[in-house]
């Protein structure tokens, strides 16, 4: 396993930085509070093109495919990230029952594959450590 640097240490402060954006901030409220979407359907009656909600849900899926595409490339250490990037998985847990049928619509297999390679290999992380904790916080995360 490759030892964090200070470097990883400095793009984790710079993410967690655009998460303190107003916009982001805003969006990852509404996601947070809102989204539990079961299937495409549901999505596209919660997040209609043109809508604000679909905007959020975007920015919010965008973003987080983004910073998991730092880790899958190798540019940010997974173990450090790991250590305080819960929400790409709480994000994750909620994408999880429509990520099919997504890359089914948009005929794109590979539609957020950055961010469920990182929320998977977390969740195995998770459950070697705790599997109970996992279970209870994928629970929360999913209203059960």
């Amino acid at each position: 396993m490759q030892q964090p640097t200070y470097e990883d240490a400095r793009l984790i402060l710079e993410l967690y930085d655009l998460r303190r954006e107003d916009r982001l901030r805003a969006a990852r409220a509404w996601f947070s509070e809102n989204f539990r979407v079961k299937t495409l359907v549901e999505y596209n009656t919660l997040c209609p093109r043109g809508s604000e909600n679909n905007a959020f849900a975007r920015q919010v899926t965008t973003y987080w495919e983004m910073v998991a595409s730092f880790v899958t490339c190798g540019v940010l250490n997974q173990e450090l990230f790991f250590e305080s990037g819960r929400e790409l998985l709480f994000v994750w847990l909620r994408l999880q029952p429509i990520i099919a049928e997504m890359r089914t619509a948009y005929k794109d297999p590979a539609y957020l594959r950055n961010l469920e390679a990182v929320a998977t290999a977390f969740e195995d992380r998770l459950k070697q450590h705790n599997a109970e904790g996992f279970e209870n916080f994928a629970n929360r995360v999913k209203g059960v």
